[in-house]
């Protein structure tokens, strides 16, 4: 059963989103995500300064059973990614909503975060 939890936001492709007191938005792959993919055994993220549209593709999740692209929920400019990740994929599989954060945007219109779905939406699209 997958956990998610209420104060994160979410998208169709299975990312959550963190408006973090900066006013930056944390992104990861959620936990039905990662136990759709198995074991993870690599990730590429985004580099600092790139600026990503809505849904443009930011990086590649690799598991032992598939290859998935991670997407950029709303738009802005990379601004952090998350270097622990990189060496240490497999924190996908056991934290995806704490250290397996992937990257933080600087988001270039803020409000795009309201036309998330809230964890009741995507509870009901994932069928939990």
């Amino acid at each position: 059963m997958s956990n998610v939890p209420a104060e994160l936001k979410y998208v169709n492709s299975h990312e959550w989103l963190r408006l973090e007191a900066d006013g930056t938005v944390t992104i990861g792959i959620t936990d039905h995500a990662q136990e759709l993919l198995g074991d993870v055994v690599f990730v590429e993220l985004p580099a600092v300064g790139d600026v990503l549209d809505a849904e443009a593709t930011a990086g590649v999740v690799e598991s032992v059973k598939a290859a998935s692209d991670v997407y950029a929920p709303i738009a802005g400019e990379v601004v952090e990614v998350n270097v622990e990740l990189e060496a240490s994929p497999e924190l996908a599989n056991s934290d995806p909503y704490g250290a397996a954060w992937f990257f933080r945007v600087k988001p270039a219109n803020a409000s795009d975060l309201d036309a998330c779905l809230s964890a009741a939406e995507y509870s009901k699209e994932i069928g939990v």
